[in-house]
């Protein structure tokens, strides 16, 4: 077996990458997104890629898939009939929620719809205290008569949600049991299993999130692994997690939640592989596609985490890639508003009917059309010849529903329409940077997707960032990230303690439980002890306070010796975050974490031959482009990207054309190609 394959589904476009693991060789292929079954433009593109390079079913090694399915599910509120069993007087908590909103002075603003309704939603007198102790038993009869009535009420899903079951989970074991006893066919989340950690709210909503798009998640990757049965492959395939891990089709059906941002993360993954090996170790990634942007704040190598998430506006309480999303995106529409200013999406054409330039039916402007009427992108081809465009139509729609009712050239519209979604995107990466105390002008902006490249320069700019990255594969990233991505699994326990020399013992007892729950899951996915990693992490707090920040504890274990080094981490981390740190304050351990890694082969890129400085051999073409630096089109030379080699260097403006991207250098930037044909770009002067 010798080859690797990757694919991730956009919201336009489908992206496959194929990995040669005995020449190094990569190969890529795109093609346009089926929403109607995303798992059809998979099967295609897989297809499509092994035959287009003579590769046979049974020479695959690995497959791995980036899901958008959980997702959707949940935003258009098409998961299956849910029903919720939790203790008594709490029936209504999945509604009553927190007291923080989203719009803080509207009091008109509605609340998210609830996934459940209530007539779903099920109590049961029992009650289990905050320190594990049984304060009111469980009546197997309340809970055989109320799983019957959810049952008439045609539920297929169940998700079990008790008070301080994180602590002792011995009631929901019981429902869980009757359910199974009494309802085999549904679907059954208890949250001691999906997320055992204190705060009942975020418990409950992510554990009837699980629930909800359980069923839908598992018959996808049902079909999706029939699928792969059928072109002839004999491997397993895997399923990226919104951590940028990757975890088995069976671990898939039992925590789906954990896909619920599967696509975003694996580009994360991919730009902190390949800047690891160009030596590159602090990043902002900027990955824009055709529906969304999203960007991330890498430091030392390592993507941010968080578990503070919400989807739909439901909090999600699982380790998810602290990926920051704008509807900012190739297919975004550009409109005008009741008060006739012009704004550019959140909706977005997809790709069905796409980009009027398209020609597939598209009517509404969208970003793609200005980038073409601009002639930043070709506004004859693109995907290596493969789509024709419409630059004609592209013109006639930004100027019937942009230009004319503002009173405008159809040039201004689309300049305007850029530098719109400009403006969003740069304050999507203010949001993972300056917000949280992170200089920008500290980091490389690295550029994929299949329009990251076009915008990224002038957005690097505005944000006072110097230097830009764009890998050898910009638009395919996120399906390389799947090549390189650990198979992965997170586990926590809460239990709240002084973090002192008095609770050591407790400290190492909690982390040891969950080190040797890692190792039991690794053992069931076949990984090594040589490749098997496991990380641990505690999150803390000052006394009082009601959120923790969470610690790598890079230690065996915790003791005399290193728990001063630990909370002198924690001092930091919260003057970093904070502003301030209170040293000599008393210090909680809230829960403890741990990651197991099962490592993966990693994907060798092949270091391109020195061609020296001199790029005019790359040179395709040359036609007028629009700079906003030059207020006009000037003559741009058009580089083809495969021709360009190690060391070559040019200054913009000029335009860099590939299958899966174009890339816009505009004036004042320098482009140099690294060892490893990235294209680098840097700022130098104003013209």
């Amino acid at each position: 077996m010798i080859y690797k394959i990757g694919v991730d589904v956009g919201g336009t476009f489908t992206d496959v990458c194929m990995f040669n693991q005995i020449t190094g060789d990569i190969k890529t292929h795109k093609l346009p997104s089926t929403p109607w079954d995303p798992s059809e433009a998979i099967g295609d593109g897989i297809s499509q890629i092994m035959s287009m390079n003579n590769v046979l079913p049974d020479e695959m090694a690995y497959l791995a898939h980036g899901t958008t399915v959980a997702t959707n599910a949940t935003l258009e509120r098409k998961g299956c009939k849910t029903g919720i069993i939790t203790s008594k007087g709490f029936r209504d908590l999945i509604e009553l929620a927190r007291q923080t909103r989203a719009s803080l002075y509207d009091v008109q603003v509605d609340k998210p719809r609830p996934i459940i309704f209530r007539r779903f939603r099920k109590e049961i007198d029992e009650r289990i205290m905050y320190d594990g102790s049984v304060l009111k038993a469980i009546d197997r009869k309340e809970v055989e008569k109320v799983v019957d009535e959810l049952k008439d009420e045609g539920v297929e899903s169940y998700a079990v949600c008790l008070m301080h079951a994180y602590k002792n989970p011995a009631h929901e074991k019981i429902v869980e049991e009757i359910i199974k006893e009494r309802h085999p066919e549904a679907y059954v989340s208890i949250s001691s299993d999906v997320l055992p950690e204190y705060r009942e709210y975020e418990r409950m909503t992510t554990t009837s999130l699980n629930s909800y798009i359980g069923p839908i998640v598992g018959k996808y990757a049902n079909l999706f692994k029939q699928r792969v049965r059928e072109m002839g492959m004999s491997v397993t395939p895997y399923i990226n997690q919104s951590n940028g891990g990757l975890m088995s089709i069976e671990t898939t059906f039992e925590k789906p939640i954990r896909t619920a941002l599967s696509g975003p993360a694996a580009g994360v993954s991919g730009a902190a592989y390949i800047t690891k090996i160009a030596g590159i170790k602090d990043i902002i990634t900027f990955d824009m596609g055709g529906t969304s942007t999203d960007v991330c704040l890498i430091q030392n190598n390592s993507p941010k985490l968080t578990t503070s998430k919400a989807i739909a506006e439901f909090p999600v309480r699982v380790p998810m890639t602290d990926v920051t999303a704008v509807g900012a995106g190739g297919g975004s529409i550009a409109w005008i508003d009741n008060g006739g200013m012009l704004k550019v999406g959140p909706e977005s054409a997809g790709a069905s009917p796409g980009p009027v330039s398209y020609g597939k039916g598209g009517t509404l402007p969208t970003v793609t059309d200005a980038n073409v009427v601009l002639h930043r992108l070709n506004p004859k081809h693109i995907l290596g010849g493969r789509m024709k465009i419409d630059e004609e139509a592209a013109c006639k729609a930004i100027e019937e529903n942009i230009a004319k009712p503002m009173g405008i050239s159809t040039i201004e519209a689309a300049r305007g329409i850029i530098t719109i979604v400009n403006s969003n995107m740069a304050r999507a990466i203010r949001v993972v940077s300056v917000e949280r105390g992170y200089d920008p002008r500290e980091f490389t902006l690295v550029a994929f997707g299949g329009a990251g490249a076009l915008h990224a320069a002038k957005v690097g700019k505005d944000l006072g960032i110097k230097k830009v990255m764009v890998p050898s594969n910009p638009g395919i990233l996120c399906a390389v990230g799947l090549l390189v991505s650990d198979i992965r699994s997170d586990y926590v326990k809460t239990n709240i303690a002084d973090f002192n020399k008095e609770n050591i013992n407790l400290m190492n007892e909690c982390f040891q439980s969950l080190v040797d729950e890692g190792n039991a899951w690794l053992d069931a996915e076949k990984i090594s002890e040589s490749q098997r990693v496991i990380i641990k992490h505690a999150d803390m707090r000052y006394f009082g306070q009601n959120f923790e920040l969470s610690i790598n504890v890079d230690y065996d274990k915790i003791d005399e010796n290193n728990i001063e080094e630990i909370k002198s981490l924690f001092h930091k981390e919260h003057k970093r975050e904070y502003g301030y740190c209170r040293e000599g304050a008393r210090i909680q351990i809230v829960n403890f974490r741990t990651i197991a890694l099962g490592k993966v082969s990693t994907v060798k890129f092949e270091e391109k031959p020195d061609g020296g400085e001199d790029a005019s051999g790359a040179v395709i073409e040359e036609r007028d482009v629009y700079f906003e630096e030059a207020n006009g089109y000037v003559p741009t030379k058009i580089y083809n990207r495969d021709a360009l080699k190690a060391n070559n260097t040019f200054m913009g403006p000029a335009v860099i054309e590939q299958m899966d991207a174009t890339i816009v250098i505009p004036p004042g930037h320098r482009v140099t190609i690294d060892k490893c044909h990235n294209v680098m770009i840097s700022y130098e002067k104003d013209i």
